[in-house]
């Protein structure tokens, strides 16, 4: 297998080196391709024999990855050149098949072309076939030094709690300490020392004043000018607390430093106490920095913070933190000596195991008095935003739970690699899930100190998206915390950067990133562009409403079609290769889809034709009211009642639509008036006549008229038949014409009648046996269960 993917190797170089004068490498590219075989090569024999170290496995890996990143960029070389030749073959049409001759020079030029491309995909075939070499070494690498890790922190050692072993880890531990002691005596004792102690003892004694002064009063000054900031009137909304908080962190390391640097200008340490002392200033700098994360999270009496608690439970939660930063400490300080020493496992064992089991109950004990305030709080504060926060809080400490249980016992029975790997991890992770949550907190506050509104801040939109960005960025440093290598995290931002490929086309963030601001421009240029006609343009010209709304839409249809293109263009994208995915879902699609796609081409339909227009009057399908907005897909229509209804376009096109205001907003209307009989039909008329003249909404021309419509069961039928202005106040001019045709017929004693019926009982006898059929003709008490079975109506006129 090796011998063949060699073969190939060596057979892509020859191609590139003799591809054509387009493809001709220089010198020093055929340089770097060789150095890159003779690598790859190299890193195949390490990892068939697997004896080299991890750290050399690790430098190994990054020469390979920067091969990789180069092979990578190469790969997109020529691609412009090579669009151009494939649409140039394109335009010369198919091959002629077997037996067809083709043109001359037609054929020269086809040949040429043909020529000219494949002298420019050998070198992208072999930067493709160098990067996924890489990609494989590199997978194999990390293969194997995940494999070590995995058997070391699985890897038994001696029990800590076996008490044979004690005897041994002690002996150790004091010969290491008297070690350094000796060291130290001898140095101080040396003349050399003594010397230059004289020669450099006004610089030691400044950097020891100014030191002890910053370790000693740094907290009290930083704290001093915090109060003289809040008494001169600057509002504090968090962040200026954040800075002095700060502040006060800094002073104290820099102070710790300008200690440890006089002790180092001092030369009385040794080799061993200087590589220790080279550490000190990280151990100030935990030890600060878990203080700095109490104070933040817990509340002090004048200020509030993420944890709120009473004054000792505060004191005692602030302690603890404190200690768990010591037992970090304590662990590096074992971690060092063991470097120096070479400490053996029994020792290594028995010294960590107090540590482990001391840093586990540190955090049973934060988390025990955390959970009793937890639910102080969730009694006072039962909401749902409350309530969710607690779920995840719970979750956390069940986790913090069972993981420090786990790790002392794992460490009795001698995994101590496996304990350290949980129970530290475990207390780092709490401090930079608190960390997150102040830094969100003081973004927030800087929020409300630009916007000058604290209330708002605090459930804007702004928090959520800085604490999503915020849990984004812990996410890499907490696989960090957790084992995970900084080349995981790089191999996994190299694929991620690296893209998918499609046919001939690698979609990458890169170029979905240049897609979306493109077609973001193209968005914007084409509301803008759309405001302007709505509100400056179309105003000024002499279309209806209706017209302007399918102007303004149909120009934003096309703006964004036409941004998608011109993105897809300059992000590089070939989406031909997608062609056959896309006719093979567009079947399943067209099904899926059909009234959708239905909607859309009959808004098309709609916008283009305008059967109706925005402001219309219409019914449709039993609803009236007028059109308020036509989009691509449905229409809006707000009803006398001043509701909405969403009508889907299709309904518009296939279905029958009454326009009342189609053109014109002319229109007639209808008032059917009865009188009595008995009344002169041609005085009713002039009477009808002159109210519907005088009505300021009747048009004259057309003249308004009066039908006679018939003889009626009741009254003498007649309708008011009249031409509105505007037919959208046919109601209101219904009304005021029903209004004066009462008034006039009571001044001119014109009867309007209303609906008489005369009942017949054909069998009265059955109703009343003792009565006669005059008795009929006198009032009666009402009857008790009558038998309508024999009560008739007649047909015809009756008589009493």
């Amino acid at each position: 297998m090796q011998l063949l993917r060699f073969a190939l190797t060596v057979l892509c170089f020859a191609l590139w080196g003799t591809g054509g004068a387009d493809a001709q490498l220089s010198a020093t590219e055929r340089n770097y391709y060789q150095g890159w075989l003779n690598t790859a090569e190299r890193a195949e024999l390490v990892i068939d024999q697997d004896r080299a170290s991890s750290a050399s496995l690790e430098v190994l890996r990054r020469e390979i990855a920067d091969h990789r990143e180069v092979f990578a960029s190469a790969r997109d070389n020529n691609a412009d050149r090579i669009g151009t030749l494939n649409s140039q073959l394109s335009a010369l049409g198919p091959a002629p098949g077997e037996g067809e001759i083709e043109d001359g020079d037609l054929a020269a030029l086809r040949s040429s072309l043909n020529d000219q491309l494949t002298a420019l995909r050998v070198p992208r075939v072999v930067s493709e076939e160098a990067h996924n070499r890489a990609n494989g070494l590199i997978s194999e690498i990390d293969r194997i030094i995940r494999k070590r890790q995995t058997k070391a922190l699985m890897q038994r050692g001696p029990s800590p709690v076996n008490p044979e072993n004690w005897a041994e880890a002690l002996r150790e531990i004091s010969a290491a300490v008297m070690g350094l002691w000796n060291e130290t005596l001898l140095q101080v004792q040396s003349d050399t020392t003594r010397e230059n102690l004289q020669n450099r003892l006004p610089v030691i004694l400044g950097l020891i004043l100014a030191g002890g002064l910053l370790v000693l009063r740094g907290r009290s000054w930083t704290s001093q000018v915090g109060t003289y900031l809040r008494q001169v009137g600057i509002r504090d909304t968090g962040v200026w607390s954040f800075l002095v908080s700060l502040v006060q962190v800094l002073l104290p390391l820099l102070g710790v430093i300008f200690l440890t640097q006089a002790i180092s200008m001092s030369g009385i340490l040794g080799v061993r106490g200087a590589l220790i002392l080279e550490s000190v200033p990280g151990w100030a700098l935990i030890l600060l920095a878990f203080n700095w994360l109490g104070q933040q999270v817990l509340a002090s009496p004048n200020r509030t913070a993420l944890l709120p608690v009473q004054n000792r439970p505060r004191r005692e939660l602030r302690l603890l933190v404190v200690l768990i930063a010591v037992m970090l400490v304590l662990r590096d300080l074992i971690i060092q000596i063991d470097q120096l020493e070479y400490l053996s496992d029994v020792t290594r064992s028995v010294v960590a195991f107090p540590i482990i089991l001391t840093t586990a109950l540190l955090l049973f004990r934060v988390q025990r008095l955390g959970l009793k305030r937890l639910q102080e709080t969730t009694e006072q504060n039962e909401t749902v935003g409350v309530a969710g926060a607690n779920k995840l809080v719970r979750a956390v400490r069940r986790a913090v739970y069972m993981l420090a249980g786990l790790a002392p016992i794992l460490a009795v029975f001698g995994y101590i690699h496996a304990s350290e790997a949980i129970i530290y991890p475990v207390a780092v992770t709490l401090f930079v899930i608190s960390t997150t949550l102040v830094i969100q907190r003081v973004l927030g506050a800087i929020y409300a100190l630009v916007t000058r509104n604290p209330e708002a801040a605090q459930d804007s939109l702004f928090s959520v998206l800085v604490g999503f960005v915020l849990a984004i960025l812990v996410m890499p440093v907490l696989a960090l915390i957790w084992g995970a290598r900084i080349a995981d995290l790089t191999e996994l931002w190299s694929r991620f950067m690296d893209g998918v490929q499609f046919g001939d086309t690698r979609i990458s963030p890169s170029s979905f990133l240049m897609f979306a601001l493109v077609f973001a421009a193209g968005y914007v240029a084409t509301r803008m562009v759309q405001s302007s006609l709505r509100n400056s343009l179309l105003p000024k010209t002499k279309l209806d409403p209706g017209g302007q709304n399918a102007i303004v839409s149909g120009t934003g249809y096309l703006g964004i079609f036409l941004a998608a293109v011109v993105a897809i263009s300059w992000a590089g994208l070939d989406l031909s290769s997608l062609a056959i995915v896309a006719g093979a879902l567009s079947v399943g699609i067209g099904f899926g889809l059909q009234t959708v796609v239905s909607n859309f081409v009959s808004g098309i339909i709609l916008l283009v034709e305008r059967p109706i227009s925005k402001g219309d009057w219409i019914e449709v399908g039993g609803m009236m009211g007028y059109v308020r907005d036509i989009s691509v897909r449905s229409t809006r229509i707000e009803t006398f009642d001043r509701t909405d209804v969403i009508i889907p376009n299709s309904d518009l096109i296939t279905g029958a639509v009454t326009n009342f205001t189609r053109g014109n907003t002319v229109g007639r209307v209808i008032v059917p008036v009865g009188v009595a009989y008995g009344t002169d039909p041609r005085r009713v008329e002039k009477i009808l006549l002159d109210i519907a003249q005088a009505h300021p909404m009747v048009l004259l021309n057309p003249a308004p008229s009066v039908v006679f419509q018939g003889f009626g069961a009741d009254s003498l039928d007649f309708e008011i038949r009249a031409i509105l202005r505007d037919v959208n106040w046919a109601l209101s001019v219904r009304s005021d014409l029903n209004f004066e045709i009462s008034r006039r017929f009571t001044e001119e004693d014109i009867e309007i009648p209303f609906a008489q019926r005369d009942l017949w009982i054909r069998n009265p006898e059955v109703l009343t046996p003792n009565s006669t059929t005059q008795d009929l003709h006198e009032p009666t008490p009402a009857l008790v269960h009558p038998d309508l079975s024999d009560l008739d109506a007649p047909e015809g006129d009756n008589e009493n």
